[in-house]
């Protein structure tokens, strides 16, 4: 038997209300309560990269994003679940999504829509193919975004890398905000702005693709931490920390001028 009830507000506990004159359900018996938009939801074939695990709840909200997405866009190459979200367990602020299309989309009103349906914060990056293409031959975030990441459609992006000093050099101004706002960031915008110098720093040495696993480790050897998530979390040793900091974001500036006066003598 199955009844179509609402939720009502009760002064101690919600609760909901079952006619007496019913069939099934006695007194006693446990049931499943759940959303009746969730049965609506269709369930996706969706597409792993280096993601080992994930918990269901999280595919379930994935599957929900999808289904939102699709009743308001017609057309689209590719929605792509990256960042913190995929990790195991449940650190995390908000959900990065690269929505991959040629068209205009509302950015705003489609986070605002997700949130109020998922209750989670979206972040949704709007790119197109080529740009996506660009940005992986020359933005070590957009080799990290997509190292770790779990697809609505499979994907195969062979690119050239190649080092654009002048574009490495404005993605590395943002993370000199940690040496300025030190004690007013929280750990997740700590993190980010740490993994952003330390992926830049990674990149001109290696010169060559990176992804999530390199950078962590990388930071965690730099700054001599057990566990990743003590920038996360932000229990850091202020002085100690920013010492090595600045002594790495100077040395990853440093090489980017030099990489843009040779490069301005070649031309």
């Amino acid at each position: 038997m199955e009844i179509i009830a609402k939720v009502s507000k009760g002064s101690r506990m919600d609760q909901i209300y079952l006619p007496k004159n019913r069939y099934g359900l006695p007194v006693g018996n446990y049931v499943v309560v759940q959303p009746l938009e969730t049965k609506r939801i269709s369930k996706e074939k969706l597409y792993f990269y280096n993601v080992r695990s994930i918990e269901p709840i999280k595919l379930q909200l994935i599957n929900e994003i999808i289904n939102i997405i699709n009743k308001k866009i017609k057309k689209y190459e590719n929605i792509i679940i990256t960042g913190s979200f995929i990790n195991e367990g449940f650190n995390f602020n908000d959900i990065d999504i690269l929505l991959i299309t040629e068209g205009k989309v509302n950015i705003k009103y489609m986070e605002r829509n997700i949130e109020e349906k998922t209750k989670i914060k979206p972040h949704i990056i709007l790119i197109s193919n080529k740009e996506l293409v660009e940005g992986l031959s020359t933005d070590p975030l957009y080799q990290i975004m997509l190292s770790n990441c779990i697809a609505k459609n499979r994907f195969v992006y062979r690119v050239k890398y190649k080092i654009n000093y002048k574009i490495l050099d404005l993605h590395l101004l943002k993370s000199k905000t940690l040496i300025d706002n030190f004690d007013d960031l929280n750990g997740n915008e700590k993190y980010s702005l740490v993994r952003n110098m330390v992926a830049i720093s990674l990149y001109l040495d290696i010169k060559d693709k990176i992804n999530q696993e390199k950078v962590d480790k990388e930071i965690k050897n730099q700054f001599n931490l057990k566990d990743i998530n003590e920038i996360r979390q932000n229990i850091l040793q202020k002085d100690k920390f920013l010492k090595k900091y600045k002594e790495i974001y100077n040395k990853t500036f440093n090489k980017i001028i030099k990489g843009v006066k040779n490069a301005s003598k070649q031309k």
